[in-house]
């Protein structure tokens, strides 16, 4: 799917607010509703926009500790990294994971209560799991920047 201008705009002012309703929308990218409308089911139907959330403070809900963990396999072959993706996909704790270059093969950032919560993560779930080589944990300090919103730049 091509975006234009329009689209674009749509997309950036859902990523600011995503409860703004059609009417406001609308307004803000310079179209009548029915075609606004229609623009955001165009997006969803081409997967542009994936989904709707809301953004919860993890401290707030009693998960202040982010850990970024560093996951080397012992083989990085495809049925090795078909299961350990399986497994971390079931794995609440697991936030965000990414297949890197470099040399580790998975980066995942896992939130937890406190460094106890943490280590029975690691004790009881992913040490469990087969084909793992090493973990390497670094623990984040504070959050200086978070946003799962995209610089989306006009045509």
């Amino acid at each position: 799917m091509s975006l234009d201008a329009i689209d674009r705009r749509i997309l950036a002012a859902l990523q600011e607010n995503g409860r703004l309703t059609a009417t406001e929308l609308s307004e803000r990218v310079g179209l009548t509703t029915s075609p606004c409308l229609r623009r955001i089911r165009q997006l969803e139907d081409a997967a542009v926009i994936t989904g709707y959330s809301a953004v919860v403070d993890q401290t707030k809900v009693g998960l202040p500790v982010s850990v970024f963990v560093s996951i080397k396999l012992e083989r990085q072959r495809e049925d090795a990294m078909l299961r350990f993706e399986t497994a971390v996909r079931r794995w609440p704790e697991v936030v965000e994971c990414y297949l890197m270059t470099g040399t580790r093969d998975y980066l995942l950032r896992v939130v937890a209560r406190d460094l106890s919560d943490y280590e029975r993560f690691i004790k009881q779930t992913l040490t469990r799991l087969d084909g793992v080589l090493s973990i390497e944990s670094s623990f984040a300090l504070a959050q200086v920047k978070h946003s799962s919103a995209l610089p989306i730049v006009g045509d």
